[in-house]
């Protein structure tokens, strides 16, 4: 049986997190997670994060409605990072974007490819 406390963590207890659509590979997000986040995602389907600005445990889509399901969690080679594929239902960015990575960098210059979602 898989064990969070099996995988690499940071000084502070976190593990890099990176949300990727499950159907289309689109990268959405990365955010942090810890050993409970990890555990509390795997019992319940639903994306939770550790916020490092409110020091706590963020359901994604808990009070933005735009819910992240579990599909597939997958650890890398060095156990330091990890890959979550997610059912992504509205938004993945709090600025209302699909994907958090919305800005370019072409020909030096950054570029926003990205508008925000209608409401």
């Amino acid at each position: 049986m898989f064990d969070p406390a099996s995988l690499k963590y940071d000084a502070k207890g976190l593990i890099p997190a990176i949300a990727q659509d499950h159907r289309s590979g689109e990268v959405l997000m990365m955010a942090w997670m810890n050993a409970e986040a990890v555990q509390r995602t795997l019992e319940t389907g639903r994306v939770t994060y550790w916020s490092r600005s409110r020091q706590g445990f963020w359901v994604k889509g808990q009070s933005s409605g735009h819910v992240q399901k579990l599909v597939e969690l997958r650890v890398d080679c060095d156990r330091d990072c990890l890959l979550l594929l997610v059912d992504q239902h509205g938004p993945a960015c709090h600025t209302n974007r699909r994907s958090c990575f919305y800005t370019a960098i072409r020909e030096g210059a950054e570029v926003v490819i990205m508008e925000p979602s209608e409401a």
